[in-house]
C-alpha cells in the first residue's frame, strides 16, 4: 500500500470511529435528556400516541383516552371533569401531569415494571400497548353531594372511611375543567392555562391537601381535649371557664364567642366545655396541661408530618417555643396553629375509628388491560393516638356538641353524630373561616368529615362553623349513610 492511500484510510478510520463514538454518546449516554426534553416532538407523540389507562369510579370511567385522528393518536377525555380535577389533575402536553395523572403516570403509560410481562404479551401477540385502569377510592354520589353543598363557596371537603382510610370524597372549590388542558391546540391549551392561572380565587390550587394551611380555630380543641384526656382528665372533669382570660405577661385577654359566659359558674366540665365550644375553658387548660402535651397529641395525629395520599398532603403546622400567652391562643386553634382539611379529617376519622388512625388512600387497585389486579391498597394504621376509652369519651363529648351545643345544625334524624364546630379568625378585615368535623353514626362511624368554608362563605362576617360549614357536613354524612346501606 503505498503512502497516499495508507493516509487515506488512517483518515477513513479514524472519522468511523469518531463517528460511532459520537452516535453511541447520543443513543446511550443523552438517550435519557433527549427523551425527556420537553422540545422533543418525537417523545410527545410517541407518549401522546399510546393508550394511556383510565380512571374508575364505582365502575365507570371518568377519565379516558379516546381516539381521535391527528399525530398524537388519542385524545384525554375528562367526563365530569370539575367534578374529579381534585384528585385526576391534568394530562397536558403543554403543561404536564399533575395529581393522579403525574402519581400514577408509569402505571397508566404502560411503563410500570408491574405491567412487564403484560407488554411482553402485547409484543409478541402484535397488539398496542395499552395502560392500566386506576380504580378511585372516591364515591361518585358522595363526591357530587359535597360539591353541590359546598356550591360556590371558596373551601374543601374531605370524607374519609374511617375503618379504612380510604378516601370516600375530595372537593376543593373552586375547581376547574381538566379537559381545557388536555387539548392539542397548543394556543388553546395555552390561553386556557393562563386564564386559570390569573384567576385570583386559584382553580388550580387544591385545597383539601395542597392550598395554604388554615387556622383550625375551636376544631383545634379535639386535640386540647385528647390530650387532657390523656393526662387523666374525664369529660366530667372540672375545668376553670371564666367570661374573659387574661393573657399571661399581656394586657389583652380571650374572650368567649359573642362576649358570653360558658356556665353559670367559672367552674365548668371538660364536656360542657367542648359542647359550648369555650374559648376561656381551653386556653386555660392548654396552659395547664403544657405546650409539650398538646404539642405531642397533634404530631400522635399526623400534624407536621408529610405524607402522601398519593398526592402529596403540605404538612400542618404547630408553634415553635410558644410562651404561656402563646400556648393560649394555639389552644384553640388560633396564633401559629395550621391544618389543610385533609389533616382535620384524619384527627375526626381517628376519633371514629376507637383512637386508631388509618393512612388515607385514594387509589383503590391497577388492574391491567386484561382487568388482572396488578396493585391494591392495603388499609395500614398510621399511628394510634388514643385508647379505646379515651376515643369513647371524646365522642360522646363530641355528640354532645351536636345534640346540645355549637353543632345542633348537623343533627341528622334517627342517627347519632359527633362533631366539633370551628369559627377560625383569620383578621380585623376579614371574615372567618368556618369548620365543622364530624362522624357518623357515632356508634358505628360510615364516615368522618371534614369541611372548611374560606371567610363565612355565602354569610361573610356573619358566619360561623355551626351556620355554615355544619349542614355541609350533614349532607355529606347523610349521603354516606344511605351509600353504606346500599353497599350491605
Amino acid at each position: 500500500m503505498n503512502e497516499p492511500v495508507r493516509r487515506l484510510s488512517v483518515v477513513t478510520l479514524v472519522m468511523f470511529l469518531a463517528l460511532m463514538i459520537a452516535a453511541s454518546w447520543t443513543q446511550v449516554i443523552q438517550a435519557g435528556s433527549l427523551n425527556s426534553d420537553s422540545r422533543n416532538v418525537r417523545t410527545l407523540y410517541r407518549e401522546f400516541g399510546n393508550f394511556r389507562g383510565p380512571f374508575v369510579v364505582d365502575g365507570e370511567s371518568v377519565v379516558f383516552s379516546k381516539p381521535i385522528d391527528d399525530p398524537y393518536n388519542f385524545q384525554r377525555t375528562y367526563t365530569d371533569g370539575k367534578l374529579y380535577a381534585s384528585a385526576t389533575g391534568y394530562y397536558s402536553i403543554v403543561f404536564g401531569k399533575t395529581a393522579l395523572e403525574q402519581t400514577e403516570n408509569s402505571l397508566l403509560a404502560g411503563t410500570s415494571d408491574a405491567l412487564f410481562w403484560n407488554r411482553l404479551r402485547d409484543l409478541f401477540g402484535g397488539r398496542e400497548q395499552q395502560g392500566a385502569s386506576i380504580e378511585l377510592t372516591l364515591r361518585e354520589e358522595l363526591q357530587r353531594t359535597a360539591a353541590e353543598a359546598l356550591g360556590n363557596q371558596k373551601g374543601a371537603v374531605v370524607a374519609i372511611d374511617p375503618k379504612t382510610g380510604a378516601i370516600l370524597a375530595m372537593v376543593t372549590s373552586p375547581t376547574f375543567d381538566p379537559a381545557v388542558l388536555a387539548g392539542h391546540d397548543t394556543q388553546e391549551v395555552n390561553d386556557a392555562y393562563a386564564a386559570l392561572d390569573a384567576d385570583p380565587d386559584g382553580p388550580l390550587v387544591n385545597r383539601a391537601v395542597a392550598g395554604d394551611t388554615y387556622p383550625p380555630g375551636s376544631t383545634f380543641k379535639l386535640i386540647v381535649s385528647a390530650a387532657a384526656l390523656d393526662a387523666g382528665y374525664t369529660p366530667d372533669s372540672t375545668v376553670y371557664a371564666p367570661d374573659s382570660l387574661p393573657l399571661p405577661n399581656s394586657s389583652k385577654s380571650i374572650e368567649n364567642y359573642g362576649g358570653e359566659s360558658c356556665g353559670k359558674t367559672e367552674q365548668i366540665t371538660l364536656e360542657q366545655a367542648l359542647t359550648v365550644s369555650c374559648n376561656t375553658a381551653f386556653a386555660d387548660l392548654g396552659i395547664t396541661l403544657g405546650w409539650d402535651a398538646v404539642q405531642r397529641k397533634a404530631i400522635e395525629f399526623g400534624w407536621t408530618d408529610t405524607f402522601r395520599v398519593p398526592l402529596v398532603v403540605t404538612p400542618s403546622r404547630l408553634p415553635l417555643n410558644p410562651d404561656d400567652a402563646q400556648v393560649a391562643m394555639s389552644s384553640i386553634g388560633q396564633f401559629d396553629v395550621r391544618a389543610t382539611p385533609m389533616q382535620m379529617a384524619m384527627v375526626t376519622a381517628a376519633i371514629a375509628n376507637r383512637g386508631v388512625l388509618m393512612s388515607p388512600y385514594l387509589v383503590d387497585t391497577a388492574r391491567a388491560s386484561d382487568l388482572s389486579v396488578i396493585q391494591r391498597s392495603i388499609p395500614t394504621v398510621y399511628s394510634s393516638p388514643l385508647t379505646s376509652s379515651e376515643a369513647s369519651e371524646l365522642t360522646q363529648m363530641m355528640v354532645s356538641v351536636v345534640n346540645n351545643g355549637t353543632g345542633t345544625a348537623a343533627q341528622i334524624p334517627g342517627v347519632t353524630v359527633a362533631g366539633k364546630t370551628g369559627t377560625a379568625e383569620t383578621g380585623l378585615d376579614t371574615a372567618p373561616h368556618a369548620w365543622f368535623v364530624g362522624f357518623a353514626p357515632a356508634e358505628n362511624p360510615v364516615v368522618a368529615v371534614a369541611v372548611i368554608v374560606e371567610n363565612g362563605g355565602s354569610l361573610g362576617s356573619e358566619a360561623t362553623g355551626g351556620k355554615v360549614a355544619a349542614p355541609i357536613a350533614k349532607k355529606v354524612m347523610m349521603k354516606a349513610i344511605e351509600l353504606a346501606k346500599e353497599d350491605s
